[in-house]
């Protein structure tokens, strides 16, 4: 069942995409509300699982990841376990997409250099087909997600 999310709702997740680590008496005052009516409200969208947590946003050629990739993944049988313990060793791969289509998964990742996306990249293709692309620039990087619009 999908959570029902007023205005106010949507406020509070805006501004706490934008900076999760505002006080919640200056997060009041940002969505018009007391400060103990937000504490009660962003408690329960935790406790709803509409929020599901916090986090730094980090800078990723600041921190040493100079090379941005997006990998697609034809992964041959339904044996996904090995793929599974890549994902947890190796925390260069940000993100796993399971997707429809011809390939199976969408990966995003964050290398050192080019030799470090090509040691991945091997360690990817002993798994199953894959697609590399290379990110000039993120046009927009990821904003969080707002209200949907009316249906």
């Amino acid at each position: 069942m999908t959570e029902s999310l007023d205005t106010t709702d949507w406020a509070i997740l805006a501004e706490l995409q934008q900076d999760g680590r505002v006080a919640l008496t200056e997060l009041g005052r940002r969505v018009n509300l007391s400060a103990s009516a937000t504490t009660e409200r962003v408690k329960r969208l935790e406790n709803i699982g509409v929020i599901t947590g916090y986090r730094a946003t980090v800078d990723l050629e600041k921190a040493g990841f100079g090379v941005l990739a997006l990998v697609r993944l034809k992964y041959p049988g339904n044996q996904h376990q090995p793929l599974h313990k890549l994902l947890a060793d190796r925390t260069e791969i940000l993100e796993c997409l399971r997707t429809t289509g011809e390939d199976c998964y969408t990966l995003k990742i964050a290398a050192t250099s080019m030799q470090h996306l090509e040691q991945l990249s091997y360690e990817l293709t002993a798994l199953g087909t894959t697609t590399t692309n290379i990110v000039y620039t993120q046009t927009l990087p990821f904003r969080g997600v707002g209200a949907p619009p009316p249906v």
